[in-house]
C-alpha cells in the first residue's frame, strides 16, 4: 500500500495493486433435504441442518452402524438423498425430523436407547453398550477403551536342581497360568471430557482368574450410566476382546407426537431449526421435503397441514423481494404432488386447489419407481424431487446454470406410476408442472423446464431463467463487496462498471445470455446520471444492470411445404 507521507530523503519502493477485481460465481448446486432419517449420530441434531458431500458421509450421520440407511417404516428421504448423489448432486444438507412416524413406536423408542456396537478383530461384534434410561436426559455418553493390564503379575519361577544335577520348576500359584497380557484392558466412562466411572482389570473371559481380572460384563453390572452385553462368538479371550477407542452412546431420538409435529417441523428461525431453520444457511439453492407426503400418507398431517408447510418454504424462498430477507434469493424448492392424486386431472385439480403460484417453486409429477435396499431391492414408489435435484446439479456442472434441467435422463429410476401421453401433458404443462415421460427406445426423461409461477409472467417461465438471474445477483452481491465505504466518485463508479461488465461478458462467452455481442446481451449503468448528489448525501452507489438471458427452446417447430423449384425459375 502507497504511503501518504515522506520525511526522510531517499528511494521509495511500493508494491501497488492495481489489478482488476474478477467476480466469482457463487455455487448453484447445494441442495437442502429434510424429513425422517434411520438414525441420528456423529454429532449429528434432529431438527438442525448437516452439512453431507457423499452419501457414505450420509450413513455415518443418518445410519445405524453397518446399516444401509434405508427405515422400516420406508421414509422417503434416504431415496431422495441416494437419487441426489446418483444423480450428480454434490454437497447438501440434512435435517432429520426424527426416526420414527410420531406417534408410532414411541413407548418402544423412550424406553430403548440405541445400541452401540463395540467391534473386535476383524471388525466383528464383542459389545453392545447403551445408556441407561435413568440417563435419557443428560446427553450423549462417551466410553473409551484403553490397553490395561492384570491386577498381579505372577510370580518369577524359580529352579532347584535335583539329586541328578536337571533344573525343575517349582509349584508356583495358578495366577502363573493366566493368557497373553494383550487380553486385559481398561474402561472409561465420560460426558463433556469428565470421567464419570472407571474400570481396571477388565478381559472377555466368562470366568477369569479373579487374582489377575474380572469378566468386563461382571464389572460393569452394577454402572449407573451405561448398559453392556457381550455379543462376541466363543473363543479365546484375546480374540473376543473389544478394539481401543473412544465410542459416543446416545440417548434414544425423541419421538414427537402428532400434536406438535407440523410446528416442529416448520421449525424456528433463531434456533436454527426445521424448516425455517435450513433456510438460514445461505448456500442452500434448491430445498426438498420429501417426507412431508409420508407424513400426509401415515395421516399425520392433513392436506391442509401440508399446503401450509409448502406455503412456509415458497415464502421463505421469496422472503428476500418482499424484504423479509436482505440481499437477493438463490433458492428454489422443488415440490411433490400428493401421494393419492395419481391422474393427471386429479393433479391439475390439487395444483387449483393448492392455489400458490411462485416463480421460487417448481413441481415434478409423476412419483417415480426405485429399487428399495431395505426390502430386498423390491421397487418402491417415491416423490421425485430428490432425483430431479440431482439432475439440477448435474446439468449445472456440465452444461452451466443457464441449461435448462430437461432432456435428461434420471438415473436410479426403473419407472414410474403413471404413463403420461402427449395429450395429458398438453393438459399438464401450461400449468407449470414438469413432467417425467418414458418414450420409445429412448428412456425416462425429464419433459418440462417450468417454474410455478403465473402463467401470464412469461419472463420468469422457466428454471434456467429464474435460476441464472438468482446465479448473477449473487455473484456480483458477493464480488463486489470490496466497494462498501470506498469514496464514492467518478473513480468508484468506473471500478465498479467495469468489474460487473468483466463478469457479465464472461457469462455471455459460456453462452448464458443471448446476443451477438455483449453490447446486445446486457448493459451497466453506474454513472451522474442514476447518482446524483442527493444520493451519494445519502451514502448510496446505485448500478443499473440489464441482462438478457438465454432461454431454453421449448417448442421445435419445423415448418414444411411443398416446393416446385421449376415453378420458381419459370417465375423468375
Amino acid at each position: 500500500m502507497a504511503r501518504l507521507d515522506y520525511f526522510a530523503p531517499g528511494v521509495y519502493v511500493e508494491e501497488v495493486d492495481r489489478g482488476s477485481r474478477p467476480i466469482e460465481g457463487v455455487s448453484t448446486s447445494v441442495a437442502g433435504f429434510i424429513g425422517f432419517t434411520e438414525d441420528i449420530r456423529g454429532g449429528a441434531e434432529i431438527f438442525k441442518p448437516m452439512l453431507v458431500t457423499s452419501w457414505t458421509q450420509y450413513l455415518d450421520y443418518f445410519a445405524k452402524r453397518g446399516s444401509n440407511g434405508f427405515t422400516d417404516f420406508d421414509a422417503y428421504l434416504p431415496f431422495a438423498v441416494r437419487g441426489y448423489f446418483l444423480n450428480g448432486g454434490g454437497r447438501c444438507y440434512i435435517t432429520s425430523i426424527g426416526t420414527q412416524l410420531p406417534g408410532i413406536g414411541q413407548d418402544r423408542a423412550n424406553r430403548q436407547a440405541p445400541l452401540m456396537e463395540i467391534p473386535r478383530r476383524g471388525n466383528r461384534p464383542s459389545l453392545n453398550l447403551s445408556i441407561r434410561p435413568e440417563q435419557f436426559g443428560n446427553g450423549l455418553i462417551t466410553v473409551e477403551i484403553l490397553n490395561g493390564q492384570p491386577r498381579a503379575l505372577p510370580p518369577a519361577s524359580q529352579s532347584n536342581e535335583d539329586e541328578f544335577g536337571n533344573d525343575s520348576l517349582q509349584e508356583v500359584d495358578d495366577l502363573e497360568l493366566f493368557h497373553n497380557p494383550a487380553e486385559f484392558f481398561s474402561l472409561k466412562v465420560c460426558r463433556d471430557d469428565q470421567v464419570l466411572e472407571e474400570y481396571d482389570h477388565l478381559n472377555m473371559d466368562p470366568n477369569p482368574q479373579t487374582q489377575a481380572a474380572t469378566y468386563v460384563v461382571e464389572a460393569l453390572k452394577d454402572s449407573e450410566y451405561i448398559s453392556i452385553a457381550d455379543i462376541a462368538q466363543p473363543g479365546l479371550p484375546l480374540t473376543r476382546r473389544p478394539l481401543n477407542g473412544e465410542y459416543e452412546l446416545l440417548p434414544p431420538v425423541p419421538v414427537s407426537t402428532p400434536r406438535k409435529f407440523a410446528r416442529e417441523i416448520e421449525g424456528d428461525r433463531g434456533d436454527r431449526t426445521g424448516v425455517m431453520g435450513i433456510f438460514e444457511i445461505d448456500e442452500i439453492t434448491m430445498i426438498s421435503f420429501p417426507d412431508l407426503m409420508r407424513a400426509y400418507e401415515a395421516e399425520i398431517l392433513s392436506l391442509d397441514q401440508v399446503h401450509g408447510v409448502m406455503e412456509v418454504m415458497i415464502s421463505m424462498s421469496e422472503g428476500s423481494t418482499s424484504g423479509d430477507m436482505p440481499g437477493p434469493t438463490n433458492r428454489m424448492v422443488v415440490l411433490d404432488t400428493p401421494p393419492d392424486r395419481t391422474k393427471p386431472q386429479d393433479v391439475a385439480n390439487w395444483l387449483d386447489e393448492f392455489g400458490r403460484r411462485s416463480m421460487f417453486g417448481a413441481l415434478y409429477y409423476p412419483w417415480v419407481k426405485v429399487p428399495n435396499p431395505g426390502k430386498a431391492g423390491r421397487s418402491i414408489l417415491v416423490p421425485p424431487s430428490g432425483h430431479m435435484m440431482g439432475v439440477w446439479g448435474r446439468t449445472d456442472e456440465s452444461r452451466g446454470v443457464h441449461k435448462a434441467p430437461a432432456n435428461e435422463v434420471p438415473r436410479g429410476i426403473i419407472g414410474t406410476a403413471y404413463d403420461i401421453n402427449f395429450r395429458e401433458q398438453e393438459l399438464l404443462n401450461p400449468l407449470g408442472i414438469n413432467c417425467i415421460r418414458k418414450f420409445p427406445n429412448r428412456g425416462i426423461r425429464i419433459w418440462g423446464a417450468r417454474t410455478l409461477v403465473e402463467p401470464d409472467k412469461t419472463e420468469w417461465r422457466y428454471i434456467s431463467v429464474r435460476r441464472l438471474i438468482s446465479y448473477i445477483e449473487r455473484s456480483i452481491e458477493a464480488g463486489t463487496q470490496w466497494a462498501v465505504f470506498e469514496p464514492n466518485d467518478q473513480r468508484l463508479w468506473t471500478q465498479v462498471r467495469y468489474c460487473v461488465m468483466n463478469f457479465l461478458e464472461r457469462i455471455w462467452r459460456e453462452g448464458a445470455l443471448t446476443g451477438a455481442s455483449p453490447d446486445q446481451a446486457f448493459y451497466v449503468k453506474c454513472d451522474a446520471e442514476n447518482n446524483t448528489p442527493e444520493t451519494m448525501t445519502l451514502g448510496r452507489l446505485y448500478i443499473d444492470v440489464g441482462v438478457c438471458p438465454v432461454r431454453p427452446a421449448e417448442f421445435v417447430v419445423f415448418r414444411i411445404s411443398q416446393w416446385n423449384a421449376l415453378e420458381n425459375q419459370n417465375n423468375e
